[in-house]
């Protein structure tokens, strides 16, 4: 009987030791709304979770007693102590209007915020963030660095625009990681069931002989079309006089025209204009009624002001009012970005799609125009928008971006995507990220922090390191890699509330730069053209003419984006002369 008893109260030790508690909870904010998205710290694992589409969560720990810290962009940061016996009802006090929300946030991080600043750049009425060049950073001190990754590909097709018309491009229009972007180089297919493949090269730096480059090449999986969830879009059209020019609403007509004419009959379209007023265009239409669709769109005529904001609000109520559960819900809109009604701030309508943003529909802006074009502010709604961006110029870069292109433009297979690089500093002393660069306001707040990017269906993101290897004969580190790499995600549309990590090792895999992929030579050509419209520092020692000759021994010359791509270097040849000598007096 004694030892009948001793065990019986073994096995309830352990039962309670190895216990299972069952945290559950709603999240609200303001008029009692749900809000989805919330980032969830558990403090006893230091796990991250994230609330659903309802607001609600559903926790393993193995602590009856435990304590969260919540935090979703808009609203104060709540610390909170919970019972898993107990359903936690927790409410988000939105931040009041001088509150941080609108604190710009970092697209590249290390722990080092040395940085220095050039003079800005205007052009016509055209308005671009000041962007800081990324510097280089010391591996020993700061070995890891962060940064956001996406898709857009807008600042290509801009500054073809400034070339086509032999005109200097501004330096803060060129994003080299969106030129980078705008030809999903060396893609290669993730294995079965994986979201991403990551790849590395490292080989020599073309422009500086003494360093060497690193290529990070992430791609994501491709999704099968006859699978993919039906389409909830809102055509959001800016209607207003400043579109009344051929390369404005009639780009903008035309393009939509040939989205339309490859929908599917699962698929919905709806299209609110806004010029002079508000309305709902087309109420509401499935992809069978092409020909209705396409009629309205054609109907359409530019004139009056730009009330923006109201429009937006418009447009997501409309597609939360035909919201498809587990479908695309996005909203596509097309501007040259200057709104004149109503708040029209890149800070008032950062705080507007913030909110917007949680109702699980995403968004996707078409720019337009030249002159008063806003790219500042179109990048932002973008961003904040957990969408994508992209710039028309003419009718095939609409064609690419609404047809050839359609999957990874609107189709999402992760959020929230940033990579995390940790160097080793027995091989790599300093290291540089080209591209990828911050904006001035954001650089100077040492509170800000990093926010990722939607990646789509079968797109590819390149990022190059420029790198100083240790003085040192490093290959008795050949075992050992150059560098560590984490991407983190969020899987789009699915009830995982835990973020994914994908690990991998950057090997020291050293080839001469003309033996690599030719893909990835063509990429560090690319990334010099940037680097040069830019005028970096870094590449005053290299002419137009070496960017040439690199991409002409790498390009492909079947392929007419890369075709076209040397083109642009030539123009830029003869549009940039060679710095003149300053003469002695």
């Amino acid at each position: 009987m004694k030892k009948l008893l001793a065990y019986t109260l073994t096995y309830c030790l352990v039962l309670t030791i190895h216990a299972q508690f069952y945290l559950r909870g709603e999240i609200q904010g303001e008029r009692k709304l749900p809000l989805q998205n919330v980032k969830i710290l558990l403090h006893s694992t230091n796990m991250v979770y994230y609330s659903g589409t309802s607001g609600g969560f559903g926790i393993s720990t193995k602590s009856l007693r435990d304590s969260l810290t919540l935090s979703l962009d808009g609203y104060e940061t709540k610390t909170i102590c919970v019972r898993a016996d107990v359903f936690q009802s927790i409410r988000m006090e939105a931040l009041s209007s001088n509150a941080s929300k609108y604190r710009q946030r970092l697209i590249s991080m290390t722990t080092d915020q040395t940085q220095s600043y050039k003079l800005s750049w205007s052009v016509s009425d055209e308005s671009y963030f000041s962007l800081v060049e990324n510097e280089e950073v010391n591996a020993t001190k700061f070995p890891n660095t962060a940064f956001s990754l996406n898709v857009n590909k807008a600042s290509y097709s801009n500054v073809r625009r400034f070339l086509h018309m032999n005109s200097a491009v501004p330096p803060d229009a060129v994003r080299i990681e969106e030129l980078l972007n705008y030809f999903n180089l060396h893609y290669k297919e993730p294995e079965k069931n994986e979201v991403f493949k990551i790849e590395s090269q490292y080989s020599d730096c073309p422009w500086n002989e003494d360093n060497k480059l690193l290529f990070l090449n992430i791609n994501a999986r491709k999704l099968d079309m006859d699978k993919v969830p039906p389409c909830n879009l809102v055509f959001l059209v800016d209607a207003s006089g400043s579109m009344d020019m051929p390369n404005r609403l009639p780009l903008v007509k035309a393009a939509f025209q040939m989205l339309v004419n490859n929908l599917r009959v699962q698929d919905t379209v709806s299209i609110v204009i806004y010029g002079g007023t508000v309305a709902v265009w087309l109420q509401p239409t499935g992809g069978a009624e092409k020909q209705k669709i396409i009629q309205s769109i054609e109907e359409l005529t530019a004139a009056g002001d730009t009330p923006g904001e109201s429009a937006i609000r418009m447009a997501y109520n409309l597609a939360e009012k035909t919201f498809i559960k587990d479908g695309n819900n996005r909203v596509i809109l097309a501007t040259d970005g200057d709104f004149n009604v109503g708040e029209s701030s890149e800070k008032a309508l950062e705080e507007l799609i913030t909110r917007k943003r949680q109702t699980g529909v995403y968004l996707t802006c078409l720019g337009v125009g030249m002159g008063n074009f806003k790219d500042s502010k179109l990048e932002t709604l973008a961003k904040r928008g957990n969408g994508n961006y992209a710039y028309l110029d003419d009718i095939r870069e609409a064609e690419k971006v609404l047809v050839k292109e359609v999957t990874q433009t609107f189709f999402a297979v992760a959020d929230d995507v940033f990579l995390n690089v940790h160097f080793n500093p027995a091989i790599i002393k300093q290291y540089r990220l080209i591209g990828f660069d911050n904006k001035k306001d954001a650089i100077t707040d040492t509170s800000g922090d990093l926010e990722g990017g939607e990646i789509g269906s079968g797109n590819n993101v390149m990022a190059i390191f420029e790198v100083v290897p240790q003085d040192a004969d490093t290959s008795i580190y050949f075992e050992a890699p150059v560098a560590q790499v984490s991407l983190s995600y969020s899987i789009n549309n699915n009830n995982k509330l835990q973020k994914e990590i994908i690990k991998y090792d950057c090997k020291e895999n050293y080839a001469e730069f003309g033996a690599i992929d030719k893909e990835y030579r063509f990429a560090a050509s690319v990334a010099m053209f940037g680097m040069k419209l830019r005028l970096s520092k870094y590449v005053r020692k290299t002419d137009w003419k070496k960017i040439e000759s690199i991409a002409l021994s790498a390009y492909n010359p079947n392929d007419y984006l890369q075709t076209e791509f040397i083109r642009l270097i030539l123009i830029a040849k003869k549009l940039y002369p060679k710095k003149k000598k300053n003469l002695k007096n």
